[in-house]
């Protein structure tokens, strides 16, 4: 198996990637077990902290490296949460405040449409002079009353009307097959199976 680790400490996300890249017989490892603290993450932009997240993981443990940036925007708020999805009402991060917050600015808005937004960078080493870059959008509103468990972050807010549940309501194996997340890594896929 090729050892990865991912530049998060979300074992949320760790679930979701290593499901979805098993395939490709990736053995994917939080950052936290190779001693790693969070990078800064001082970018307006996805791609850029995305950038930063996997160079400094790849830089601290010697490994390819895979990062993902990825967040809510919401179109009536000009795209925020955006980047600060994960502290939206600041430190320490609380998906239970951050949501809150989202459904109160929200609250005398009529357009509630919104995204999820991913980029991954995959970078082979700290060094590297062309990571693979792969992003996915996945569409939705948001609701004003939660519904359902699973998931995290705004996923019991996040409503999706083709399948008339939340997020997170959707079975985990088809919120990876759906989601921004999901989609981005089929494309970092694709791209990695070209190279071989």
């Amino acid at each position: 198996m090729n050892k990865l680790v991912l530049a998060s400490g979300n074992p949320g996300k760790l679930r979701e990637l290593s499901a979805l890249l098993a395939p490709l017989d990736f053995d994917v490892h939080l950052q936290a077990e190779f001693n790693v603290p969070e990078a800064d993450e001082p970018h307006v932009t996805f791609v850029e902290n995305a950038m930063a997240k996997a160079r400094h993981a790849a830089h601290l443990t010697g490994l390819p490296a895979l990062a993902d940036d990825s967040g809510i925007c919401v179109d009536a708020l000009g795209g925020a949460p955006g980047v600060y999805s994960a502290r939206y009402a600041g430190e320490p991060k609380s998906d239970a405040r951050n949501n809150e917050k989202l459904i109160a600015e929200l609250a005398h808005q009529r357009n509630r449409s919104a995204h999820y937004y991913c980029i991954l960078v995959l970078m082979r080493s700290a060094s590297d002079p062309q990571p693979i870059i792969a992003e996915g959008e996945w569409h939705g509103e948001i609701i004003a009353d939660p519904r359902g468990t699973g998931g995290f972050g705004y996923d019991p807010y996040f409503w999706l009307s083709e399948f008339h549940c939340t997020a997170a309501e959707l079975p985990a194996e088809k919120k990876n097959a759906i989601s921004h997340r999901g989609i981005a890594l089929r494309h970092l896929i694709d791209r990695l199976q070209a190279k071989r």
